[in-house]
């Protein structure tokens, strides 16, 4: 005679079916590189299947500290992590003959690792807070040449706080508007009709986020006039990249930002 399959028993089976899915989906995330992190992060995604391909160019991201962490769903840092670094990380490998790693590479401001990479993006670093041995960490990491780009921060309060952190690491440290002819709009895409690229969340709106009114394309320079620091304020670049395969978002702004962000890349490497 057959056993009867009542309620109970497929409750249970339910039960144990959605517990091994849930196992599994939580072994899948731990084998993600950067699984530590997916915590703070505002947009993680799946590892390509050549997460691991060591190449000449890798891209990496900040991870510092904010005092607006607390509590949130995500942190300052992870803001556009990691959908945003990959989907420009692919295009800049498309677009250019640059061997770039796959995937982001996800660097501590507390860590001297920071010094194996010589470009770095950072996102809301109008809020960033930086202890006196990370703002000498990166003093140090300017002074071995490095390059930072610098992106989703709007209005005046932002800006300040920004320069505070900049202050830190070199008192003489200023920025200056860029001006149109600047070596870094020509080196791979001609940027003279500069586009303000806008956050999702405002895109489809006036475009001004947080009080951020008048787009800016700044830069701080080395004692030889190199740009060290590139800085996309009152915009949201990381947006034009991680929403580049949205159709509900503009494709002239993720192709504005997907150029400037080839263009700092190439920058770095060229001068």
């Amino acid at each position: 005679m057959r056993a009867s399959c009542g309620p109970r028993s497929r409750t249970g089976a339910l039960l144990v079916l959605l517990l091994l899915g849930g196992l599994l989906a939580w072994a899948q995330m731990r084998d993600r590189v950067w699984a530590r992190y997916e915590h703070e992060m505002q947009d993680p995604v799946d590892d390509p299947p050549d997460a691991l391909h060591k190449a000449e160019f890798a891209l990496g991201r900040l991870r510092y500290r904010s005092p607006m962490d607390r509590g949130r769903r995500y942190y300052r840092w992870g803001i556009d992590v990691n959908k945003g670094d990959r989907i420009f990380v692919s295009l800049l490998k498309r677009l250019t003959r640059v061997d770039i790693q796959p995937i982001e590479t996800i660097v501590d401001v507390s860590s001297d690792d920071i010094y194996n990479l010589p470009w770095i993006f950072a996102g809301s670093v109008g809020d960033w807070r930086l202890s006196p041995s990370e703002a000498d960490r990166l003093r140090k990491y300017f002074d071995r040449g490095g390059f930072l780009m610098v992106d989703d921060f709007h209005n005046e309060r932002e800006w300040a706080n920004f320069m505070e952190g900049i202050h830190q690491i070199d008192p003489s440290m200023h920025a200056e508007e860029l001006e149109d002819g600047d070596p870094a709009f020509r080196t791979v895409f001609d940027l003279k009709q500069r586009v303000r690229v806008p956050g999702a969340n405002v895109v489809h709106g006036d475009m001004i986020e947080r009080g951020g009114i008048e787009p800016h394309w700044r830069a701080i320079r080395d004692g030889q006039g190199r740009m060290k620091i590139a800085i996309c304020f009152n915009m949201d670049v990381g947006d034009g990249w991680e929403f580049a395969d949205d159709p509900d978002y503009p494709e002239r702004f993720s192709s504005e930002a997907i150029r400037l962000g080839v263009n700092y890349v190439i920058y770095s490497m060229t001068h």
